[in-house]
């Protein structure tokens, strides 16, 4: 059994490889700059977390597990280069994992590409679980009802997250690679757009055994070769026909070829959730599962940690938080909210995320809200980067004929709170602080 320590331990992704090792025996330790919940379930779970970082917080003889995040001078990052110790990227530690469960006879499972990831991949976990399968799995956002992001178990199957924002998704080798969609996004790293995007995919592709990707999405079509399986709404080895859409969820039935392979009922709302639906089902049928044993839980599903998750209700009005930090993303959570609330009750407010986002889809951004009946725009999350001269959230407020609320998401909320009206919907939209919104509002009832 190995011993970790980890830099910024309490994050989601960090917390859950954290929480993978200690179920699998192993010894772990870690810092960050604040107390989490996630902290909370490590330490009892048996790890010993320092809050701040410390030089002498690091053990000897430990693997030292870091994110893209973590800067060179980082004072503990400086001490195990003193110590001459193994430095992980996560995504190293990610792909230890997963060669590690390979090599014990589990079949990995690998959900990527720009948007749904996160969905997908736990949805997969969430079916295999409820069904009683005992997957074991590494997500990027935390289970309904399970209430965990991460899991070590005896189970067949093992279903991470593949992140591409950093290019990390080429050092893995999963038994299935599942690329939702491919769109222009994470500019500060591909600096190139679509063509370096294309580039690290088709890398990845080469290395997975089979590779499922959904037939309907432009991105996809720009990938090499054709030896894919496709799922999609027409042309696809696996669709979805007979379509209907209610208030309670959607209905369809699910095709393989000519022949159809079973029924399906989700809670989900929203076109982007069938495509979900059908990239988990092709990936568990690919696999072996049993679709039969694990359909009914599609229902049960209600949706990953802040995607389109209720926070609160404050005087008749429902609060929601919503992940979604890219134009497709959020066409996507309020065409699904329009569909359930009607466009005319929802009122979005984003919180736009990375300058060098902003900049390179402005356009893209401004045709993002037409499903609202009322937008709200703050200041942009920085997400560590400097600011760019001309791009801000007042800028773009203005050019989409939005409202502007000024300063940090405190003073945000006190600027919405009165201008809310019973009945409406109010969904927080972005990958930064944002997701504080709900509180914030709650404070001022």
């Amino acid at each position: 059994m190995g011993i970790y320590h980890f830099i910024a331990i309490g994050g989601i992704g960090m917390s859950g490889l954290a929480k993978y090792l200690l179920e699998d025996g192993h010894t772990v330790s870690g810092s960050d700059i604040c107390d989490s919940k996630y902290i909370d379930k490590l330490k009892k779970l048996g790890a010993k977390v320092f809050i701040g970082h410390d030089a002498n917080n690091v053990p000897e003889g430990a693997k030292v597990i870091v994110s893209t995040a973590i800067r060179e001078n980082n004072p503990e990052l400086v001490r195990a280069k003193e110590l001459g110790l193994s430095i992980y990227h996560r995504s190293d530690l990610l792909k230890e994992i997963s060669v590690d469960a390979q090599k014990s006879g589990k079949f990995f499972i690998g959900f990527s590409g720009t948007h749904g990831k996160t969905t997908t991949s736990g949805l997969c976990s969430y079916v295999l679980e409820m069904a009683q399968l005992e997957p074991s799995f590494v997500d990027g956002g935390i289970l309904p009802d399970i209430n965990t992001n991460a899991q070590h178990k005896g189970g067949k199957h093992f279903v991470a997250e593949l992140d591409e924002s950093d290019g990390t998704i080429v050092k893995y080798s999963p038994d299935i690679l599942v690329i939702n969609n491919l769109e222009e996004d994470h500019l500060d790293f591909y600096k190139n757009g679509m063509s370096d995007l294309v580039k690290t995919f088709n890398q990845a592709v080469s290395q997975a055994k089979t590779v499922i990707v959904n037939a309907d999405n432009a991105g996809i079509k720009l990938l090499n070769g054709n030896k894919y399986i496709t799922f999609g709404l027409n042309d696809a080895d696996y669709t979805a026909k007979n379509i209907e859409y209610t208030k309670e969820g959607i209905t369809f039935d699910i095709y393989k070829g000519n022949e159809i392979l079973t029924n399906m009922k989700i809670r989900l709302s929203g076109v982007h959730n069938v495509y979900n639906t059908l990239a988990v089902v092709s990936a568990l049928f690919e696999s072996g599962a049993d679709i039969e044993k694990v359909k009914k839980y599609f229902y049960d599903f209600s949706g990953m940690g802040r995607r389109f998750q209720k926070v609160c209700e404050i005087n008749g009005v429902e609060v929601y938080d919503d992940y979604a930090h890219h134009p497709t993303e959020i066409k996507a959570t309020l065409d699904a909210a329009a569909q359930k609330f009607g466009k005319e009750n929802i009122v979005a407010v984003f919180q736009p995320h990375r300058y060098t986002r902003l900049q390179a889809l402005w356009n893209e951004f401004l045709g993002a809200f037409k499903d609202a009946g009322r937008v709200f725009v703050t200041d942009v999350y920085a997400a560590s980067e400097d600011s760019i001269e001309g791009i801000t959230g007042e800028k773009f407020a203005l050019e989409l004929g939005a409202e502007y609320l000024s300063g940090d998401m405190e003073n945000a909320a006190k600027e919405l709170f009165p201008r809310l009206k019973s009945g409406e919907i109010v969904i927080g939209l972005g990958a930064g602080t944002i997701t504080a919104l709900g509180k914030n509002l709650e404070k001022l009832v």
